[in-house]
């Protein structure tokens, strides 16, 4: 696959201007082989909808917070440096139907220099359907995506990426919310869904073109599957939940979705019920009710027996239409095996996680290539006495983001969680049962006792594969407690001298660096797990590297020059 990306320029961004909220995506781009890894989600409350009830118009209150909002995302994609040509603002239901809309626009663009597309319904459940294709195997099947917003629901039949139909009704959580929740008009509220739905022609729409999945896209539809998943209502606590295993993927069938909306719709206003809701669902506790019951009627009248869910939705599709753009010939069916392992990091990794993750692969990766470039050399080789390839990198990309997934059944032990859970799964497509034990066994060995090339968990692999795991496991060590010592830094850079190896950190995002000398009572370690970690460094590759680390006077309150930074590796007290 061909591109221009440089590797400066391989970060995209999308923001979603929605009804209810407004999110920001961040991407950073393999310029090989454009396969996107999401590298920070933000999320605005702006809720322009409640304006759409009784006026037409966006008021001049919900413009400032638009505002505000894509301000501070603003100042995130500019401490990111991503290129205006290689970010897209779209706005969706609520702009799309404001009769101020040319004001609104007019009102950002003013303020921030900002321009944003206004997309039909149409063109919002293409993009959704696209971004979906991202994240699910699903190209070569009939899929009805759809996709619950704030103020309209999307409806989108896709194969191979050629939308079939799709259509955008008038149904969002934030406007039937304010319309018949509040108001305690349930039935009334299922009446006008059915009415809707009917008039609109869509029943016979799916039933002449038929589907083979169902999937939903939306936050209302993730977080209905994380109550079902859960067994939100039933007084169960997660570590009851696990113990009968997990799921493979996303999904909740029609009769758990019932059983849910019954839960919901009994609790009480003023309730302990209520007060436990608001805990589970958070900001979106106020408009579940709504988005669960209007669910529940699309199920119904469009026969829908079993519903899979998507983490990527509309932002995931704007990006890789701008990828498309860059790319010749994206295929939208390619990287199968890279979409499995981020659909179960994504699965059973929070937000933070999921972050935290995504920077320690790239970490990860920047090591790899450095190593990668000194082996080429000739005498590297020599002292690796294997050759590293793009699938010794991708299992350990692999390994970063899962490496954490046992977390959600306890601290204690859960790289040992993790390495089950890969193993056992059947989660990773395209990747056969060496690949598979490869990425499993770097997540478990990831933390704790550095293994031995006869350690007894490496039985079956070959003697080249071996002496790989041990070079990817040693990488993979690093990355994460690099990280954890310099959590607020991006942008390393690894190389090669006759002093050794070198890691430098880019400019800290965000927040100021943690020093580790006021590091939190929690992270006194690091130093020390940072200090063993370089020695196994230094005993695999038989060179040293050094940590390059801000000193306590690069700390300027008055903005002069830096004080030069001070190295750190495993021969000096750190």
């Amino acid at each position: 696959m061909a591109g221009n990306l440089s590797l400066a320029g391989n970060l995209f961004a999308a923001v979603d201007v929605g009804t209810n909220s407004f999110k920001l995506l961040m991407v950073r781009v393999d310029p090989t082989t454009g396969r996107f890894l999401a590298l920070d989600r933000l999320k605005e409350s702006v809720v322009l909808g409640r304006d759409m009830l009784s006026s037409t118009a966006i008021s001049c209150a919900s413009q400032q917070r638009a505002v505000d909002a894509l301000h501070r995302f603003q100042q995130v994609l500019r401490s990111h440096r991503v290129a205006p040509s290689q970010t897209r603002l779209v706005a969706t239901s609520a702009v799309r139907e404001a009769a101020n809309q040319s004001q609104f626009l007019r009102s950002i663009h003013q303020s921030l220099g900002l321009e944003v597309d206004v997309l039909s319904g149409e063109e919002e459940a293409r993009l959704t359907y696209i971004g979906v294709l991202q994240f699910h195997p699903v190209f070569n099947k009939t899929v009805l995506t759809i996709d619950i917003g704030g103020g309209s629901t999307e409806f989108v039949i896709g194969r191979k990426g050629q939308v079939i139909f799709g259509t955008s009704l008038k149904l969002g959580h934030v406007t039937l919310t304010e319309e018949f929740v509040k108001r305690h008009e349930i039935e009334r509220m299922r009446e006008h869904i059915r009415s809707a739905i009917r008039k609109s022609g869509l029943i016979g729409k799916v039933g002449e073109i038929g589907f083979d999945v169902a999937i939903g896209s939306s936050g209302t539809i993730r977080a209905i599957e994380k109550a079902v998943f859960h067994r939100y209502g039933r007084g169960l606590m997660d570590n009851e939940r696990f113990s009968d295993g997990f799921r493979p993927d996303w999904r909740f069938s029609r009769g758990e979705l019932s059983d849910l909306v019954g839960e919901l719709c009994c609790e009480e206003e003023g309730t302990e019920e209520k007060v436990r809701r608001d805990e589970f669902f958070k900001r979106r506790s106020e408009f579940i009710v709504a988005g669960a019951v209007l669910l529940e009627e699309i199920f119904g009248t469009l026969g829908i027996e079993e519903m899979v869910v998507s983490a990527y939705s509309l932002g995931e599709g704007v990006v890789t239409e701008k990828l498309a753009a860059v790319f010749e010939d994206y295929d939208l069916s390619a990287n199968a095996k890279w979409r499995s392992v981020v659909r179960l990091a994504t699965r059973f990794n929070n937000k933070k996680m999921m972050k935290s993750a995504a920077l320690c692969t790239e970490i990860g990766k920047e090591i790899f290539e450095g190593v990668r470039r000194w082996s080429e050399l000739g005498a590297g080789q020599n002292k690796l006495g294997v050759s590293l390839n793009d699938k010794d990198l991708e299992y350990l990309e692999a390994a970063c983001l899962l490496q954490s997934i046992g977390l959600l059944t306890g601290k204690k032990g859960y790289h040992k969680e993790s390495y089950r859970m890969i193993m056992n799964g059947d989660h990773l497509h395209g990747y056969n049962s060496e690949e598979v034990k490869m990425i499993a066994l770097l997540a478990k060995h990831h933390r704790k006792k550095f293994p031995k090339l006869d350690h007894h968990s490496l039985e079956g692999l070959t003697k080249e594969m071996k002496q790989k795991f041990r070079i990817l496991c040693v990488i993979i060590r690093v990355s994460i407690v690099v990280h954890q010592y310099l959590p607020n830094f991006q942008d390393f850079k690894f190389s090669h001298s006759r002093e050794g190896f070198k890691l430098v950190p880019g400019e800290p995002r965000d927040q100021q660096p943690m020093l580790l000398d006021h590091a939190p009572p929690s992270d006194i370690n690091i130093k020390e797990e940072l200090t063993k970690e370089l020695g196994h460094f230094d005993m695999v590759f038989q060179q040293k590297l050094m940590v390059i680390v801000p000193s306590r006077a690069s700390e300027s309150l008055e903005g002069e020059a830096p004080s030069p930074c001070r190295r750190v590796n495993n021969a000096v007290d750190l």
